[in-house]
Order: structure tokens, then sequence, then C-alpha cells
């Protein structure tokens, strides 16, 4: 697959022949590992939630006894006692599954993503993902606000080092450019939150914007654009809930085909022995 490389002004300035964008597009095996790679939160309850009460129980259910239940119509359950005197008393019901505040009969236990892939799946999915974000009709699925949109760039884009030359404010500017129409997809939106949530921490509401993979030498750091390094792109990058808008740098390529194409040599049967 030829595709082309761009300067610092969205220019063609060399071609680059590679085949990581050939693999056919495997949703199924996509999905299975991004499943496998999201990190969930363990659904449980808190330790020893409803449990934290001094509500002991130990009311006397002995008959003809002093301070004893009986004669009240009261039900033998654990009772936190709100004040006493003498024989009288005021409780509340604690603890147990029926009371206010108790604990849940039956709650879930927290289990955490334990699930595994094995090499050469992973492998086939990043590779499928790959392919799956150089298509621009899937492209536009993931976004609404393309749908009525011009989409005339051939997907992937590949950047030549002059990019990093550029100041944020002049790197932002020249993606403007290049994207055009979508370019409102491709730069990260910070919006004030509507509702209560501005009041619990979440005051804020950030768009995901594009992913541009950079070389493992390549260092840069822009506002607005999330940035990671060829070694550290995980499937969920690429593909979680669709094709993402994804930018690479010519290093970046370079280094993805030196770690999913090129294929370790076999190994020499230790018992084959040179000159027999």
């Amino acid at each position: 697959m030829k595709l082309h490389i761009l300067d610092k002004d969205g220019k063609k300035t060399k071609e680059l022949t590679t085949e990581l964008f050939e693999e056919p597009i495997r949703i199924d095996i996509i999905r299975k590992v991004v499943e496998a790679e999201r990190e969930w939160q363990p659904y449980s309850t808190k330790l020893y939630a409803g449990m934290n009460r001094s509500a002991s129980g130990q009311v006397r259910h002995k008959r003809h006894s002093w301070k004893s239940d009986r004669g009240r119509g009261m039900s033998r359950i654990p009772k936190k006692q709100m004040w006493r005197r003498g024989t009288q008393f005021s409780w509340e019901g604690a603890i147990i599954p029926s009371a206010r505040g108790g604990r849940r009969a039956h709650p879930p236990h927290g289990q955490l993503n334990n699930k595994k892939i094995n090499k050469k799946e992973y492998r086939k999915a990043l590779l499928s993902s790959l392919s799956y974000i150089s298509s621009a009709d899937e492209v536009k699925k993931k976004y609404a606000s393309l749908e009525n949109k011009k989409f005339s760039l051939s997907l992937p884009l590949i950047f030549d080092a002059q990019l990093f030359s550029l100041k944020t404010k002049e790197f932002l500017h020249t993606l403007k450019n290049i994207f055009g129409e979508i370019a409102e997809v491709a730069i990260q939106k910070k919006n004030l939150r509507a509702g209560r949530g501005k009041t619990r921490g979440r005051k804020y509401k950030k768009s995901a914007g594009m992913l541009f993979v950079v070389g493992d030498n390549e260092n840069k750091n822009i506002n607005g654009v999330e940035i990671k390094k060829a070694k550290e792109i995980k499937v969920s990058d690429l593909a979680e809930n669709g094709a993402r808008l994804t930018v690479f740098t010519e290093e970046a390529i370079k280094e993805l085909e030196r770690k999913y194409l090129e294929r370790k040599p076999e190994m020499k049967n230790k018992n084959n022995i040179e000159g027999m």
C-alpha cells in the first residue's frame, strides 16, 4: 500500500510503501481484544457496608426475666438502642438486610477483568484495527458530526518530522488547514458541563479528539491533541466504539513495521549439526 508523507504545510513530499494497513478487518477480534483491555472498576459493596453499627442484638429472650423482650411484641433482630431507662428503651433494627441502612443480602463480590488474549490473536487484532482506521467510511460512522460533511482526505495521514518544529499555536493552525471541515473532530473540545455534575468534581466535559502516534524517540506535548508513542498504542486506543481518527509520523510507521510485520527467524533444530 502506497501512502503519501506530508510536510508541515500539508503538502506531499514523498511516498511510503507499507503493509501495515492491508490486514482484513475483523470486527469480532477487535471487539474481543477491546473488551479484554478495558480497565473495569470492580463492582462490589464497600467492606463492612451496613455492618458498622453498635447493634449487638443481645436482648434477653428469657421468660420472666428483667429487661427482656417478653410481652413487648418485639421482633428478634439485632437492635440499635437509642435510649434506655431501666426496663424501658427505644430501639431500631440494624445490620440485617430488611432493616434501614443494613447490609445487602447477596452483594456482588467485585471480580476483576481477567480476560487474556494470546500473542498471535492480539497481533492480528492490532493490524486489523490499523486497517479499520484507514477506512474513511468507517471513521465517518464513529463521528455523527461528519455525516453531512466532505471527507476528501485519504487516510491514514502520515507526517514527517518537520511538524515537531512548530509551536502549539502553529501546529493547531496547520491541522485546521489540513483537516478543513472535520477539524472540530480532530482537535479536543472542552465545554462546561450542564447540570448538577459541576459541583461533583466533573465540571468540564472534553472530547477525545484525534490520536497522534509518534516514534519512541519523538517527544511532543500539545494541548488539544492526544499523543502516544508507537510502542504504547493498544487496540482500544484505535478502535474502541468505532474507528478513531488517527495520524502517524513516518518514524512511528517504521517502528510499527518492525514490531508487527518483521517475522522472527525460525530457530534451528539443535539436533542438526552442520557438516553431517
